[in-house]
């Protein structure tokens, strides 16, 4: 079984990719999230409070909530 990597062992191009993993997934959550508490109940398909807790189920939840998660506004 391998060990898992430290920190200080990971090189300097593969921490900024999990930092710039990290806000891509804050950003994309809290975008879900905002989204979420804004539409209106008939906009959404099925119970908004399940629809929050899976907004934080990574990395599906989000992609889920933005792809089937959403109604299409009346036009």
């Amino acid at each position: 079984m391998a060990q898992k990597k430290k920190w200080s062992d990971l090189s300097a191009g593969q921490r900024a990719a999990v930092v710039v993993g990290g806000v891509a997934e804050l950003v994309v959550t809290t975008r879900a999230v905002r989204d979420l508490v804004r539409r209106p109940s008939a906009q959404v398909r099925g119970p908004k409070a399940l629809w929050f807790l899976a907004a934080f189920v990574q990395p599906v939840g989000p992609a889920a909530y933005f792809l089937v998660g959403r109604r299409r506004a009346a036009t």
